[in-house]
């Protein structure tokens, strides 16, 4: 079984609930993906990185993302990173700016201004997270130039992040769940 194959089985038997549920967007869904629950494992971590860095463009500096969904994928993206000998530098985005000292939303390691970065997600249902992070990014003085993601959802997210400029890679999207969409 290849990271890839061995990361989706992962995600379906540990992350995966087939319920009603109201997302963080206010959307209702038919299935709801807590992917938290494999990238906080030692071994969905090491596989979601794996597959995140073999996308991740060469000329990229930093690996960031809006808090939480996309910390432990950030922090295993740049770790593994560095054990590859590429060092790409880990970016936290806040939902709120620090409420003292520097007062920004985004902490790391300082970069060269417009130094480009990896733009993360776990799940992308409208675009509004990984969009609200890649312009806290920019606003910080650096370049988004990707955007990645565990799941897409399909529900929007994808087009609202393309009409930006930005092409949005998923490792996988609800087709590979297996999860049929509900009859309207």
């Amino acid at each position: 079984m290849n990271h890839r194959e061995r990361l989706l089985e992962l995600l379906k038997s540990k992350s995966l609930e087939v319920r009603p549920v109201t997302l963080s967007s206010g959307r209702t869904s038919d299935y709801y993906m807590d992917c938290k629950r494999v990238t906080l494992s030692p071994e969905g971590a090491y596989l979601t990185a794996s597959l995140m860095l073999e996308i991740i463009q060469p000329d990229v500096l930093a690996v960031g993302g809006l808090t939480l969904g996309a910390d432990p994928i950030v922090s295993s993206i740049s770790v593994l990173s560095h054990i590859q000998g590429r060092g790409l530098a880990a970016l936290i985005v806040r939902k709120e700016p620090k409420k003292h000292g520097t007062m920004s939303y985004v902490e790391g390691p300082a970069l060269e201004s417009g130094a480009k970065v990896a733009v993360v997600e776990d799940v992308v249902t409208s675009g509004a997270s990984l969009l609200k992070a890649i312009d806290r990014i920019a606003t910080a003085g650096y370049q988004p130039v990707q955007a990645l993601t565990i799941l897409d959802r399909r529900e929007g997210g994808k087009e609202a992040i393309e009409s930006r400029g930005f092409k949005l890679q998923a490792l996988f999207t609800r087709e590979d769940l297996n999860i049929n969409k509900p009859k309207k």
